[in-house]
């Protein structure tokens, strides 16, 4: 809130639009003067694959998360979106991409229960039932885990900044075709409220997702997703540093859970005593 003032609400559309295209306007000619316009080009095929991550992952999961908060709350949407692991951990299975080991699913298992745990989602009455809003915050995780699927298979070929930049055009694309700039410009945002938009796109998109790109370029997409909910960790131990909010108990043991489900999950594949093999993979 620039000087004091109280910022009017911002829909969730401008919200999700925002954070991609202001994102690419700053993220485009910074790669333009240091890379060169002729080193930002891939081959078709897989310039395909990142509109299609851009669209379908970034855009949806963007999209659908805030749409959720606002016929939800905080708590259902983020609970619900934080399924995730649980659906890439089922799809590498299912494709042998990974060996379905008990530890893994010790692992995504411990991430959903303590993420929900640290939002204070279970017994306080903070999970809010609503059709529209948990379809949507179904939809976010499913978008969320097909970007980590198939943000690590062209991550395996291609420069996070390269693939980051292809995803933010699709999904500026997308964006401008769903609410045409005119749009846009129709709702006067104040000079406060384009700030805040500016500088919530680059810390809520530009920095985090290309870190967290860089990390899925060297992790597994199930390991990459677990460490994920750390979000959540990091949210709430920012806001009892920076506005002095109290930690409950039960919030402090799901930050202990997801800390331990991220440290299980980066273990060596190698058996753990008294782990079982569920499935091994069809080679």
């Amino acid at each position: 809130m620039p000087a004091g003032q109280v910022l009017q609400p911002i829909e969730p559309l401008i919200l999700s639009q925002s954070r991609t295209s202001l994102s690419l306007i700053v993220l485009l000619p910074l790669l333009a003067i240091t890379r060169g316009w002729g080193k930002l080009a891939v081959p078709r095929p897989d310039l395909i694959r990142c509109l299609i991550l851009g669209v379908l992952g970034v855009a949806a999961s963007n999209y659908t998360y805030y749409l959720a908060i606002e016929r939800t709350n905080v708590a259902t949407a983020i609970i619900v979106q934080y399924t995730a692991p649980v659906w890439v951990l089922l799809y590498t299975v299912a494709r042998g991409l990974q060996r379905p080991s008990l530890r893994r699913f010790a692992a995504v298992a411990l991430a959903v229960a303590g993420s929900a745990l640290a939002i204070g989602a279970v017994g306080t009455g903070g999970f809010r039932l609503n059709i529209v809003g948990v379809g949507a915050a179904l939809l976010a995780a499913f978008s969320f885990a097909f970007y980590n699927v198939g943000g690590h298979s062209i991550l395996a070929r291609y420069d996070r900044w390269i693939v980051l930049l292809w995803t933010l055009v699709a999904a500026s694309g997308f964006w401008i075709v769903i609410n045409p700039p005119w749009k846009v410009v129709a709702a006067h945002y104040s000079g406060a409220q384009w700030l805040f938009l500016l500088i919530f796109s680059l810390l809520s998109v530009l920095v985090p997702f290309s870190l967290y790109f860089a990390g899925l370029q060297h992790l597994e997409p199930t390991r990459a997703i677990v460490g994920s909910c750390l979000e959540p960790v990091f949210s709430i131990v920012i806001a009892a540093i920076v506005l002095g909010e109290g930690v409950r108990p039960i919030q402090t043991l799901g930050i202990v859970v997801v800390l331990i489900a991220i440290v299980v999950v980066q273990l060596p594949d190698g058996k753990l005593p008294g782990e079982q093999t569920v499935l091994e993979p069809i080679e």
